[in-house]
């Protein structure tokens, strides 16, 4: 048994397997390769969103994404009400940094 999700998991074992390093070196195998692909895939893109079925598709994509958030926020939203101070305050500066450092509300950047 590990606790969470896939990506807390990996955290989990590398913890178990190699302390505090091997955590910290489970955590990023296990997102480098995301932020690797959308590096290498935001050129390409790019260039076919200027096609209209493309385009349609990844709208569509976004607003999956989207939709699938909110009925996370929406099930998160009875644990919040037991939430502490401090994961609040959490919440907002997270919210703060998103609403001042992504560009053009994030999903919508690429156009």
């Amino acid at each position: 048994m590990t606790p969470g999700p896939v990506f807390t998991s990996a955290t989990f074992v590398g913890y178990v397997l190699a302390g505090h390093a091997g955590a910290a070196a489970a955590t990023v195998g296990i997102f480098l390769p995301a932020f690797v692909f959308v590096a290498i895939s935001a050129p390409i893109v790019r260039r076919v969103r200027h096609w209209p079925s493309a385009a349609a598709a990844l709208d569509g994509v976004n607003a999956a994404s989207l939709a699938m958030m909110a009925i996370v926020i929406m099930l998160l939203r009875s644990v919040a009400s037991h939430a502490s101070r401090v994961a609040v305050a959490m919440v907002a500066v997270a919210l703060w940094c998103a609403a001042r450092w992504v560009p053009d509300g994030c999903c919508w950047a690429a156009r």
